[in-house]
């Protein structure tokens, strides 16, 4: 039978659900901002190497969080769109809250949630696990620099910040190293160079010009972090 979850509750009983993950753990959570004991049992489950598969929906995760989750192998982050569901679940337990896996949510928010065992429950379990398999179709899987994935060898992502810290640039930087250098966000690199013509708009992606190539800008296609652009260290769009 399922069981009420006040907001302490809710807090203890997700802990012990991710602690008691063995072989997968799902996270669904529009906002994302994890306390340091919430890193740390999930870079315990990585340690593991238990498939643990984070969807969250509210504009961009933040910057800590995009720091830590770059070093994490087996912690897969995805991105939905219109996202207000909470749910979390390991193999045998299913929590429904309106708790958001957000620091400040967890201290200082007055919630409620509905604990599901699978062993007691099992078509109920069944229900939320196949719903929170379809979000995670729906979702956008993101790369370990937790930019867009991007099917299209032609094209890169939007902020193409793939791999800045782990490709081989020779004298050339990524998108993000020159704007940090030009004293830009990477986005507001981006749309000056495209305002340039140095890049083009194709959909919602970035793809190179005639002018971005005779500046000396390289477009790479095929990497582990997926398609990204590389600069010369001298670059500066008007």
């Amino acid at each position: 039978m399922a069981k009420f979850l006040s907001t302490t509750g809710t807090n203890y009983h997700l802990e012990e659900l991710i602690k008691g993950a063995s072989d997968r753990l799902i996270l669904i959570s529009p906002f994302l901002k994890l306390n340091d004991r919430m890193k740390e049992l999930l870079a315990d489950k990585n340690r593991l190497k238990i498939d643990v598969r984070i969807v969250y929906g509210k504009s961009e995760l933040q910057p800590q969080e995009i720091e830590w989750l770059r070093g994490l192998t087996y912690i897969r982050t995805s991105f939905c769109k219109n996202l207000h569901a909470k749910c979390y679940m390991n193999e045998e337990m299913c929590i429904i809250t309106s708790l958001n896996l957000y620091e400040f949510s967890q201290v200082n928010n007055n919630e409620m949630g509905i604990l599901i065992q699978r062993g007691e429950d099992a078509q109920l379990y069944k229900d939320a696990y196949e719903e929170a398999q379809r979000i995670i179709r729906i979702s956008d899987e993101v790369r370990i620099s937790l930019e867009r994935v991007s099917n299209e060898p032609e094209a890169a992502a939007a902020e193409p910040d793939k791999g800045s810290d782990a490709e081989p640039a020779g004298d050339k930087l990524t998108s993000s190293k020159i704007a940090a250098k030009l004293g830009m966000k990477t986005a507001q690199f981006m749309d000056r160079a495209t305002e340039q013509g140095f890049l083009a708009l194709d959909g919602e992606k970035h793809v190179m010009t005639a002018k971005g190539e005779k500046a000396g800008v390289e477009f790479v296609a095929k990497s582990r972090f997926g398609p990204y652009f590389l600069w010369p260290q001298d670059f500066h769009p008007v």
